[in-house]
């Protein structure tokens, strides 16, 4: 861990103070002396501000003495590689984590200071694209809770993802500023740099005592500087570390070339180094932009791991304990250049021959794969990688040949096994398989739901699992209850904490069992239902005030919140709606239980059919929404701009979960276990967790449909037909009828065609094969809401068996089954 500058203790108990005084000191001395405002001059950005500096102080104590504590213990550090952390508004989460939510309100009151109001001004920063990210962020908290010494490391995009816009109905990317105003919660350390090479060439060369070893000779180098914020534990004193990288040219002025008038050529260096961190994910569709993101992923590697190799030697000693003091979490393929940076740095710097060098580098890294499909599945053209990273091709060659001989022998030169579990894809364009290089250079991998893990065993890594069985592991993912129960839904934690008699639940989800023995109880369905509508009411002002659409708290709240992509088919959803407008239309007897359909997320810049996905349900929600026939039976809304902040309205108020991913695709999903926690019933597939899920609650309690995945597979084995579905079911056929015909877009009968035309020509998600067991399932959905009392002791039963799914837990397997690491408490 960073060591701490000082051993001496701080006792002020104007830094340090949790009293309501001490709060109230604090944040006038830091308005005064940090932003350099009077009160009465002040912004509320100045406000915000000070408020953060003074939880801040208060978090660096704790970080400073865990930081000394876990160096003098020699305690086994967790490193976490992720290119993206999700992390939401720090202000609240710091203050429920310190204890003093409620002390710092009546301080901020006795001050004249509304609490919410300054919540209500951060700026939430976007460094990741969904779920990824926001799990390093809920697993970052669970490290901390947990009390495991833990590194975060990943990039501080200076524009995290885009903040979306609807203009016409469609997705407009508008720049995510987020650091325009500062951001309190980070600590610079401009002492800590290092250097990262792109380009050049390599050269042999003969060292002192004449053994031949590499030379990188870089064409461009750039510094990445750590940027630090603490993260605190729940109810602990244990504070871990996030160290975010910055780009920033070695020599940021050519003086030389400002001084002949190219003035150009004088800021080129810093303009071309900066641009590395400046913004998530880029667009890669380009080949600058491929180029550009393998720039990125490289550049916080390398830091990360120079960093680690500098804290090992300043803290421990000789780099062959290297893997015993930290291990490193690979999440998914954008850090597994990692495996080829530890190798060149022990190979090429430090002098170790391959054989010890491999064995400490294959003991410090585990692997976690999130995805089973394949575009996802990262490769790099080698003729991009060979002149980007010469010296980490040569490695990866080197790692790949020795790596295939031993296949050779195992396998007595099965060349088609040979093909598929080589880390270079050979075809027309040959490319380095980032998945294989982090499996070959990993000591345990694994998925993040049990269906997830069985089919990476048996798809996408089968060659892999045939040859290292042990390696294999399932960790289904967890997210955190202080984010999403105590953050997002404050009533409902203070329901919880009434019926568990204390606060325990927010540190072991589990004790919500005993919610069971009032699942029957109609003074408790009462309040339960009193929560649920209060957060439905709040969500409804703040879409009234963001959207100028307003809805009825009353009414089935249907909400499918999660990034927009083709698999996760927010289409079936919007065929429902479609059908169910369609039918109110025609029959003055059909007249179904009031319900608001709420979808939220993003589509990625450059993907044209979610773009229009984005677009029908716009144009959906333009119609039905202004039809006096149909809407007071169904109202359709797009809530924009979907994130950390925008789900923490979302969850607390929805009644139903679309969780309705193509059986096989989704990995694990998170959006399932934040609804499930607060109250949602799930409408879903069997993919994902939403297996697990629904195991844990009772199938009782789960509104199930579809495919399975086997049942996928034979339909695709047998040649599937969308066309035939089209024909064969009259209702669907007129839904794709209905979109086609230009209602949903003014007249104009194209405009949603190359979506309808996927559907019938290809349905690579079988959409239509699924339809009619959603609609089916749908009405039985109608049926069971009208049953007021079953439907608030089902959502009873799913908070009170959600427990498993919380991310302490996730953490607690991680710890005990791939990392090995233990607790070190801290002392307050």
């Amino acid at each position: 861990m960073v060591t701490a500058e000082t051993s001496q203790p701080v006792t002020d108990p104007t830094r340090i103070g949790l009293t309501k005084e001490a709060l109230k000191q604090a944040f006038v001395d830091n308005l005064f002396y940090i932003q350099g405002r009077f009160r009465d001059v002040a912004t509320a950005n100045d406000i915000y501000m000070a408020a953060a500096f003074t939880v801040r102080d208060r978090l660096l104590a704790r970080w400073l003495k865990s930081a000394q504590h876990f160096k003098e213990s020699g305690a086994r550090t967790l490193c976490y590689l992720s290119a993206e952390y999700l992390l939401g508004p720090h202000l609240i989460n710091n203050l429920i984590n310190l204890g003093i939510l409620e002390t710092a309100r009546e301080a901020g009151e006795e001050l004249g200071l509304d609490l919410g109001e300054i919540l209500a001004t951060e700026e939430e920063p976007g460094l990741g694209n969904g779920g990824l990210g926001r799990l390093a962020a809920c697993f970052m908290d669970s490290l901390a809770t947990g009390q495991i010494p833990a590194i975060g490391y990943g990039i501080r995009y200076e524009f995290g993802i885009f903040d979306q816009a609807i203009e016409n109905g469609w997705q407009v990317e508008k720049s995510d500023t987020w650091l325009k105003n500062g951001n309190p919660w980070e600590i610079p350390r401009p002492k800590i740099t290092f250097p990262v090479r792109y380009f050049g060439h390599t050269e042999p060369y003969q060292d002192e005592q004449g053994r031949l070893r590499i030379r990188w000779i870089p064409g461009l180098v750039v510094e990445g500087v750590a940027h630090d914020t603490p993260i605190l534990g729940y109810g602990v004193a244990n504070a871990n570390l996030l160290r975010l990288w910055k780009a920033q040219a070695t020599e940021s002025f050519d003086f030389q070339a400002f001084s002949t008038g190219d003035y150009y050529r004088a800021v080129q260096a810093k303009i071309e180094a900066e641009t590395i961190s400046k913004v998530l994910y880029p667009n890669d569709e380009p080949a600058v932009g491929k180029e550009l993101r393998l720039k990125q992923q490289y550049f916080f590697v390398s830091c990360s791991i120079q960093d680690m190799v500098r804290l090992h030697l300043a803290t421990v000693g000789p780099l062959d304990t290297f893997a015993d003091k930290f291990v490193a979490q690979l999440n998914d393929t954008h850090p597994a250049l990692a495996v080829a940076e530890l190798m060149r740095i022990l190979l090429d710097e430090h002098g170790l021959a391959w054989e010890p060098a491999w064995d400490i580098t294959h003991r410090t890294f585990a692997f976690t794969n999130h995805t089973l499909l394949p575009e996802a599945l990262e490769t790099w053209p080698i003729e991009l990688f060979e002149r980007l990273l010469p010296r980490l091709l040569e490695i990866i060659y080197e790692i790949n040949r020795r790596f295939l001989d031993e296949v050779r022998v195992r396998y007595l030169a099965d060349e088609a096994r040979i093909a598929r579990l080589s880390l270079i894809a050979e075809g027309e364009t040959r490319r380095v398989r980032m998945a294989h290089l982090a499996a070959v250079g990993s000591f345990a991998i694994n998925g993040v739901a049990a269906l997830h893990t069985d089919l990476l065993k048996t798809t996408v890594m089968r060659d892999f699992h045939e040859l290292w069985p042990d390696r294999f592991h399932n960790v289904t993912n967890g997210v955190s209850p202080r984010r999403f129960i105590v953050v997002s839904n404050r009533r409902l934690a203070r329901l919880l904490t009434s019926v568990c008699g204390n606060e325990d639940w927010m540190r072991d989800l589990t004790a919500l069992r005993r919610l069971e023995s009032l699942a029957e109880d109609q003074g408790f369905h009462e309040d339960w239902r009193r929560v649920k509508l209060a957060a439905k009411d709040q969500l409804a002002r703040w879409l009234a005030a963001k959207t100028g659409v307003r809805i009825d708290p009353q009414t089935l709240f249907d909400v499918q919140a999660k990034r927009i992509h083709e698999y996760k088919r927010q289409h079936l959803n919007l065929l429902h709606i479609v059908g169910l407008y369609q039918r109110i239309k025609q029959d003055a007897q059909f007249r179904p239980p009031p319900r608001t359909f709420l979808f939220g997320g993003k589509a990625a810049p450059s993907y044209a059919m979610a773009k229009l996905i984005i677009k029908l349900i716009n144009a959906v929600a333009e119609v039905v929404n202004g039809d006096p026939q149909v809407n007071g039976h169904i109202r359709v809304v797009f809530v924009p701009d979907f994130n950390v902040t925008t789900g923490q309205l979302l969850y607390p108020a929805a009644d139903l979960s679309e969780q309705i991913s193509l059986a096989g695709k989704e990995a694990s999903g998170t959006g399932n276990m934040k609804f499930a926690m607060n109250g949602a019933l799930t409408i879903g597939t069997l993919d994902g967790a939403n297996i697990e899920i629904r195991d844990a609650v009772g199938p009782e309690n789960f509104f199930l449909f579809g495919l399975t995945e086997a049942e996928v597979r034979q339909r695709q084995a047998d040649g599937y037909r969308p066309s035939d579905i089209y024909h064969g079911d009259p209702e669907l056929a007129t839904i794709i009828d209905l979109i086609d015909s230009g209602l949903f877009a003014h007249g104009d009968k194209t405009l949603f065609r190359p979506l309808t035309e996927n559907l019938l020509r290809h349905d690579p998600f079988m959409v239509l094969a699924d339809f009619r067991a959603y609609v089916s399932c749908q009405t039985l959905i109608d049926e069971v809401f009208q049953d007021s009392a079953r439907w608030t002791r089902m959502s009873i039963l799913n908070v009170a068996r959600i427990g498993h799914f919380s991310s302490d837990r996730a953490i607690r397997e991680y710890g005990e089954r791939i990392w090995k690491v233990e607790p070190v408490p801290i002392q307050v």
